[in-house]
């Protein structure tokens, strides 16, 4: 893991930054996340690889999987959360509803729809690489950073 300390730092501006910012971008560099907050909100980044999937039975919320449904799977956001995605290849986007976990595999960030894929323009090729966002409440950020690129 990559560890960013602020005494390493040539720029004095960098380094004059605290340790929460330091750690904040660590978490980004390795891990392509981040937060942007407010008293009440806070702005969700992540980028990666998505996939889709065609889930029939019920999700890890509870309801019923709708491949046709604009859905997705994501390992920690809270369901109900609205995630805009974003194809990093084409510039499409949609907007998914969080209603399962996952993905299991290393280096996805989201699984998402039948539906949500074909209208990202990857349900061919199977995977993409994407730039997730969603506002979430304030108590539930833990990351902070910068826009993925």
């Amino acid at each position: 893991m990559l560890v960013v300390r602020p005494n390493l730092l040539s720029n004095n501006k960098v380094a004059s930054m605290s340790h929460f910012n330091t750690f904040s971008l660590a978490l980004h560099l390795v891990f392509c996340i981040s937060f942007t907050t407010n008293a009440e909100s806070a702005t969700f980044v992540q980028c990666g690889k998505a996939s889709w999937y065609e889930l029939t039975s019920k999700t890890a919320s509870g309801e019923m999987a709708n491949p046709n449904g604009l859905t997705a799977a994501h390992r920690s956001l809270p369901f109900g959360t609205i995630v805009t995605v974003r194809n990093m290849a084409n510039g499409r986007t949609v907007e998914v509803r969080i209603n399962d976990r996952g993905p299991f595999v290393k280096g996805r960030v989201i699984d998402v729809t039948r539906k949500a894929a074909e209208q990202l323009g990857f349900k061919s090729k199977g995977i993409a690489k994407v730039q997730i966002e969603a506002n979430i409440p304030a108590s539930n950020s833990k990351h902070s950073g910068s826009r993925c690129q």
